[in-house]
């Protein structure tokens, strides 16, 4: 029988209501014992690092969760990570570069619903992510939720209250779970392969911002955000559409990454990714040194991927590499 390490780190999941509202108190083998049959699938042990809201999830916490994987690795054969549904997605595109390649399943479920609810998913997405973990075609960091396995880099939490919370942007679900069977369709995407042992990292720049383009945002915006942030995120128009009216956002813009900054480009329209090359007012950023383009990646990879990227170096050259190389299926260049 095979052995999983459950890593329970609060959320919903785990949380009942005080009167105050909804705060994470069940611990791991808590959960555990309200999921039916859960022991007939593999040995279960438990950690905890952390019980609390995924609202209050930071980088910090990603290393942590990192580093319990990273000390139990040899000796189970999948993990389950139970989390809150908010920022979800984010801790699994950072565990995607924190443990590079994994070939043992690395699994984060939750639930939109606390178990103590009377109609929740938690006790199918358990059983479903522990499944999932014991499966000899499993590998890599993925969300399991709502009946399907996403990979770690393209989950994004859709809706706030259905059960099927989660989407796999711009990328087809790696599998399917019914009636207690994984379904993986043809042309399913695959991990990266290791050759066995994964990488594993410990370094994160947390200096990095997302910046969101509206009508009339003032470009003297990058001036202030330059105490604080190594990094910008800036989610443009359509397919990459920057302000053009009288010079002042290129000149900001190409300001702060001759500065030695980052200036990551992406796009706020959610689904098919950017192209700067397509109109007149993107043209001018497609092949500015600094400027790194997010093609069709989710904006929760690209804050992962740019904290993790600046982590290693802060050699301009080197952050473009390590951005550029596809991770966990995170991008698909045009």
């Amino acid at each position: 029988m095979k052995r999983v390490l459950m890593i329970a780190t609060g959320g919903t999941i785990a949380s009942t209501e005080d009167g105050s509202g909804l705060a994470p108190t069940m611990t791991g083998p808590e959960l555990a014992r309200q999921v039916p049959l859960l022991d007939t699938l593999c040995e279960l042990d438990f950690v905890q690092p952390m019980n609390i809201d995924s609202t209050n999830m930071r980088p910090r916490d990603w290393l942590e969760i990192a580093r319990s994987v990273r000390d139990a690795y040899d000796d189970y054969d999948g993990f389950v990570i139970l989390h809150g549904t908010d920022t979800m997605a984010y801790t699994a595109a950072a565990l995607s570069y924190l443990v590079r390649a994994s070939e043992k399943p690395i699994v984060l479920t939750g639930s939109q619903q606390p178990m103590a609810n009377p109609f929740t998913d938690a006790k199918l997405n358990i059983y479903h992510s522990v499944l999932y973990a014991c499966d000899d075609q499993s590998r890599d960091v993925n969300v399991v939720f709502g009946g399907k396995a996403i990979c770690g880099t393209r989950a994004h939490k859709q809706r706030t209250m259905s059960f099927n919370a989660f989407t796999s942007m711009n990328y087809p679900s790696v599998a399917y779970i019914r009636g207690g069977r994984i379904v993986r369709p043809a042309g399913a995407p695959l991990a990266e392969k290791n050759g066995g042992a994964p990488r594993f990292y410990d370094t994160l720049n947390e200096r990095v911002i997302v910046l969101k383009l509206t009508p009339e945002l003032r470009p003297s915006i990058f001036d202030l955000l330059r105490r604080d942030y190594d990094a910008v995120i800036l989610e443009t128009f359509g397919i990459g559409g920057i302000p053009d009216h009288d010079g002042s956002y290129q000149e900001a813009i190409f300001d702060w990454v001759d500065s030695g900054r980052t200036l990551v480009v992406t796009t706020q329209v959610p689904e098919e990714g950017l192209d700067l090359g397509v109109y007149e007012v993107g043209h001018a950023y497609a092949q500015k040194d600094g400027i790194l383009k997010g093609d069709d990646m989710s904006t929760e990879a690209l804050v992962a991927k740019t904290m993790w990227a600046l982590g290693q170096t802060r050699d301009p050259a080197e952050v473009a590499r390590l951005f550029y190389e596809p991770i966990n299926n995170d991008r698909v260049p045009r």
